[in-house]
């Protein structure tokens, strides 16, 4: 399988369309500028992007995660209402699912227009259930969620897909200035 033309699917909802799941590419350089300017995501992530040489190098960043192995990472997209097109709604990755590990670590953002749609929780579910599924011969049986305790929205989404919740992390500035939660989803 080529994984870095892996696309997935996460079901539609009585209220919400399905979502798609791809490999970012670089014509979504100019959506991340956008959505970046948001202060949650700035506050959120740990990367800062400003402007489409910061996006563009983002991107290649995601590219070569999937061409080493050690991130898979996906843009996730929704229909436009009434169009053929779909926008940017948010971003879903798998860390270091490599041959012979156990665990693996997922994260997420949910762009600001999207938000408390079901977004991160329908984008996480697929791919928690892709990461089990292609990595199941690698000895792939555990995935980590992390966030910091302050961060409401990310508990959540870990508790709506199976993300039980393990233990609270000591911070470790600069990378992570607070305390976090670390919730665990195991794979039977």
């Amino acid at each position: 399988m080529d994984k870095i033309t892996t696309q997935l699917t996460a079901a539609a909802t009585p209220t919400a369309p399905a979502l798609v799941l791809r490999p970012w590419i670089q014509a979504d350089a100019i959506h991340l500028v956008e959505l970046y300017q948001d202060a949650a995501m700035r506050r959120w992530t740990s990367t800062t992007i400003d402007d489409r040489a910061g996006a563009e190098q983002w991107i290649q960043e995601q590219r070569q995660g999937w061409e080493t192995g050690e991130r898979r990472a996906f843009a996730v997209l929704e229909p436009r209402d009434g169009k053929a097109d779909h926008q940017l709604v948010g971003h879903v990755v798998v860390k270091g699912a490599l041959p012979g590990s156990a665990s693996a670590e997922v994260g997420y953002w949910t762009a600001a227009h999207a938000r408390g749609r079901g977004v991160a929780p329908r984008a996480l579910e697929a791919v928690s259930g892709w990461a089990f599924d292609a990595f199941a011969d690698t000895g792939l049986r555990r995935l980590e969620l992390l966030h910091q305790v302050d961060n409401a929205a990310s508990c959540r989404v870990a508790d709506k897909t199976r993300y039980a919740f393990a233990s609270t992390l000591a911070a470790a500035p600069p990378e992570y200035p607070l305390d976090g939660h670390l919730h665990i989803r195991t794979h039977h």
